[in-house]
């Protein structure tokens, strides 16, 4: 893989030799790395499970790599990143910072929120790498929002410095649920059952899918069923299975609020971007689902949401561009 072609005056390896991206999720841990500026190669898609902590992950993807002679790498995880010590929240990953970095013998070991990486990367994505869902044009130097599900929720935010974008670390996923019609209200009822605080993430994610539609089948007094993320888009893309439908336009319909009330948070005139690993599998169907009808319904605010671009995020690895951005600013820094 290769993101963009380098220009002529930085198509040359890197000074400090390759460094390692990485960008760890609930499920999988991409690895990659930088061998010049804008050069992204070698990528590596591992699953987290198999490895007992993050440093063994790390090692057999070097392994796989050729064990090239990496000083600085970077990690984006699904996870808030406060000090030295990551306790992943989706993942039974735990480790010191610090620690980690000696064990790998890395001169810098920087460690990011997963959505503080992701927003970097929205300025640099190209035209056919997104795709728009409703609304007009964005607003120029306005802040941006993203909002990712997969194994869990992800938020995050852009804001316009001097001369660069700051991102904004959050952890707006776990917010309270807030349901917006009766039957988005029962489901809130039937997860108060199992969890006395449900955030968002616990219905838009891809584990929230399962439960939306484990909660579909109870309150409506169907036999109870354990179906995957997957085969319940499945059932309601292919099969045309009522209960699976209805759960991927709740889905929908609910990332349609959070991206809302996001951009009504940020003033994010810039637009709001989705990512993460579920919207993708919806395919085509996403732009006709309810999510932008909901995103648009803000009672006095419509006017204002109905303006506000809606993107899905297309590119494969978006992540490896905003950490390469991050780490090679922290380094310019160093310097």
């Amino acid at each position: 893989m290769q993101t963009g072609a380098p220009s002529p005056s930085t198509s040359k390896a890197q000074a400090d030799g390759p460094r390692l991206l990485a960008d760890i999720g609930g499920t999988n841990a991409r690895f990659a790395l930088e061998t010049a500026p804008g050069r992204i190669e070698q990528v590596q898609v591992l699953r987290g499970a198999d490895y007992p902590e993050f440093t063994d992950a790390v090692q057999a993807y070097l392994q796989l790599a050729g064990q090239p002679p990496v000083r600085h790498a970077v990690v984006a995880i699904a996870n808030p990143v406060q000090g030295d010590q990551i306790k992943m929240t989706n993942h039974d990953w735990a480790f010191s910072i610090e620690a980690a970095r000696q064990l790998l013998g890395l001169d810098l070991l920087l460690v990011v929120n997963d959505f503080t990486a992701l927003s970097m990367a929205v300025p640099q994505l190209r035209a056919d790498e997104r795709q728009q869902i409703g609304g007009g044009a964005p607003k120029s130097g306005q802040p941006i929002g993203l909002v990712g599900a997969g194994t869990g929720l992800g938020v995050g935010g852009l804001v316009r410095g001097d001369d660069h974008w700051l991102p904004l670390a959050s952890e707006g996923g776990h917010v309270a649920f807030a349901p917006a019609n009766p039957r988005e209200a029962a489901v809130l009822a039937y997860a108060w059952q199992f969890h006395e605080h449900v955030s968002a993430e616990r219905l838009v994610s891809g584990p929230g899918l399962e439960f939306i539609h484990r909660a579909l089948l109870a309150i409506d007094g169907h036999p109870a069923a354990e179906l995957k993320a997957a085969d319940i888009v499945e059932g309601a893309l292919q099969e045309g299975d009522a209960i699976c439908r209805e759960t991927v336009d709740l889905f929908c319909s609910m990332l349609g609020t959070v991206a809302a009330d996001l951009a009504l948070t940020l003033g994010a005139l810039g637009g709001i971007y989705i990512g993460g690993g579920v919207v993708p599998h919806l395919g085509d169907y996403f732009a006709r689902s309810p999510f932008r009808a909901r995103f648009e319904n803000k009672g006095r605010m419509s006017v204002l949401t109905q303006a506000i671009p809606t993107y899905v995020i297309t590119a494969e690895y978006p992540a490896f561009t905003g950490v390469s951005a991050i780490l090679a600013d922290r380094l310019d820094a160093r310097r």
